[in-house]
């Protein structure tokens, strides 16, 4: 089972938010958040285990949708009471999913709360779906 997943492939989330949305070749994809699959909050009081869910549920939207990390054309990440040193936390966790060169364009912003107690972080991004060209037949 996938991070996010209930096996029924439902995901846990913040109501009243789409985890993502594709328009043509876009997929925007909501700020994914530390929660599992049953809407719990992982890593309470722990950034970096709060980082790392949330960008294992943002692969899992991204996977769904077509998209791989690779695809990524934006990333914002939101840091509740965001200091300097959070970024490497920040940096160490998404270095799993995003490619070292030619990382997606973003943004580290500091917030003072999320939509729930006890969160974190929250990361949204935008994603390109790559064409699929099937040769044409003779």
């Amino acid at each position: 089972m996938r991070a996010g997943d209930d096996g029924a492939g439902r995901r846990a989330g913040l109501n009243g938010f789409t985890h993502a949305v594709r328009v043509g070749q876009m997929v925007y994809v909501s700020g994914e958040v530390a929660l599992d699959s049953m809407g719990t909050l992982v890593g309470p009081g722990d950034l970096a285990a709060q980082a790392r869910q949330a960008f294992a549920n943002l692969e899992f939207v991204l996977d769904l949708a077509g998209v791989s990390p690779s695809d990524v054309v934006q990333l914002n990440v939101y840091v509740v009471g965001l200091k300097p040193a959070d970024w490497a936390t920040v940096r160490e966790a998404g270095a799993k999913f995003f490619p070292l060169r030619n990382p997606p364009a973003g943004t580290v912003l500091g917030v003072s709360a999320l939509p729930q107690e006890g969160l974190l972080i929250a990361v949204d991004a935008v994603g390109v779906v790559k064409a699929n060209f099937r040769p044409l037949r003779e």
